[in-house]
């Protein structure tokens, strides 16, 4: 692991290198974020937002998608895969949200992983993103991989104990904008076949870099 003082330094370090580091989807309300993410599952974000512009546009509010037909949806999102599942769940969910929570998003990891097709990384991700909650940690592959190479976790895999885990070292207030930055990071220079750690800007700190 580590040392608070290190922990610091590689967040202010990859922050300083990724100052705009935000969610690479595109969405507009707060429901098409919760949507979009569904459908990059399995799917990269760069598909996502070639599809949804037509999507929200043939479906412009949270009723006309708890009021569509599942079938018409999938023909929009069939080029992210799993599409049959993605526009099941997409269509209850805002079903749900419409009925129980009159057309909002709930504010809670308990009510958000409660609602069709959520998990805890959407759950953090609408918290962070979305209402802002301190402490919201989004485990994704990126953080998986680079956390571990970093040594900012202890050869974890599952992503609740990764997330339980950062969300014990990472300053609260900075750990969504975090998170992203790993993103860009693990894209940029991180790869998972073949890191650039010479390009690194915290590869001083990493616990793999040897050079």
């Amino acid at each position: 692991m580590r040392t608070p003082e290190q922990v610091n330094e590689i967040v202010r370090l990859l922050l300083e290198e990724y100052p705009e580091a935000s969610c690479t989807l595109d969405w507009g309300k707060d429901y098409e974020l919760l949507f979009s993410v569904r459908l990059a599952a399995q799917c990269t974000d760069e598909r996502v937002n070639q599809i949804t512009p037509a999507l929200f546009a043939r479906f412009p509010t949270l009723e006309s998608f708890a009021e569509a037909d599942v079938a018409e949806v999938e023909k929009y999102v069939h080029s992210c895969g799993f599409f049959r599942a993605k526009a099941r769940d997409i269509v209850s969910c805002a079903q749900v949200l419409v009925a129980k929570y009159g057309g909002e998003l709930p504010r809670t990891m308990e009510e958000l992983t409660a609602l069709p097709g959520v998990g805890r990384k959407t759950a953090n991700l609408i918290l962070g993103d979305v209402f802002r909650v301190p402490g919201s940690t989004v485990v994704d592959t990126h953080c998986i991989r680079l956390t571990n190479r970093m040594g900012l976790v202890d050869d974890l895999k599952d992503p609740v104990k990764i997330e339980m885990a950062l969300r014990k070292i990472l300053p609260p207030e900075r750990s969504s904008d975090f998170c992203h930055a790993l993103v860009l990071h693990g894209r940029a220079v991180c790869d998972a076949r073949k890191p650039n750690c010479e390009a690194c800007c915290v590869k001083h700190l990493c616990r793999t870099f040897s050079g």
